[in-house]
């Protein structure tokens, strides 16, 4: 009973962060203004705010699209054989 729990906790992790990392910045985040380009490169007069919550998910996303890449190509392969042979 404890496993069932912690299994479907893992799996919301891994979709979530599957989730994180398949976004687009260029067809998504920058459409709404959560893009890199629009925090690093402030307009004349703009002072950049690096302590605000939006920069800090900002700069989380981007960590983990760069961190996360080839661990979660692993951890899915894992998962889908795991899914295949125990079911």
């Amino acid at each position: 009973m404890f496993f069932f729990g912690l299994g479907k906790l893992f799996y919301s992790i891994i979709l979530v962060i599957n989730a994180i990392t398949i976004l687009s910045e260029d067809r998504f985040l920058a459409r709404i203004g959560w893009g890199r380009t629009q925090q690093t490169d402030p307009s004349f007069g703009v002072s950049y705010d690096g302590s605000s919550v939006k920069a800090k998910t900002i700069n989380l996303i981007s960590s983990v699209r760069t961190v996360m890449r080839v661990p979660l190509i692993v951890i899915n392969t894992m998962v889908i054989v795991y899914e295949l042979i125990l079911g």
